[in-house]
């Protein structure tokens, strides 16, 4: 076999190898109790709970949850990779798996309600502040 049909071989072969391949499609969702919060990651807005989104990297992500009448939620949490998507098992998982793969992660979470502050309790407030400044 010539110089020039190695070649055109290999070149077949791994054309052939991306069209059939298999694919890794990752997607998280987020719920809230209750419903209908809006919801960033990362300080990108991307949308009302519950919300599914794709996503591309592992990692830890900066969340803010917001309803009108409760608490605005400001944590992180991190999304860990399952096992095949680390060296050397990354490559049979996304290259040579003909098949689909689906990665999907739900997180949960609960808002808790505004509270009211009470006009006397402001007034304290302002003066436990005041003493702390002078």
């Amino acid at each position: 076999m010539g110089k020039y049909n190695v070649l055109a071989v290999s070149v077949v072969s791994l054309l052939l190898l991306t069209v059939l391949a298999g694919c890794v499609e990752r997607e998280l969702t987020i719920n809230t109790k209750p419903q209908g919060a809006v919801v960033a990651l990362n300080d990108e807005e991307i949308g009302v709970s519950p919300v599914t989104v794709n996503f591309k990297w592992y990692g830890d992500y900066c969340v803010r949850i917001s309803k009108e009448g409760y608490e605005t939620l400001d944590t992180h949490r991190e999304l860990k990779g399952p096992w095949y998507d680390y060296f050397p098992f990354d490559f049979f998982a996304q290259i040579v798996n003909p098949n689909r793969i689906v990665d999907s992660y739900e997180w949960m979470f609960e808002l808790s309600p505004r509270r009211q502050i009470t006009p006397e309790e402001l007034i304290q407030n302002a003066r436990e502040l005041k003493k702390q400044l002078q």
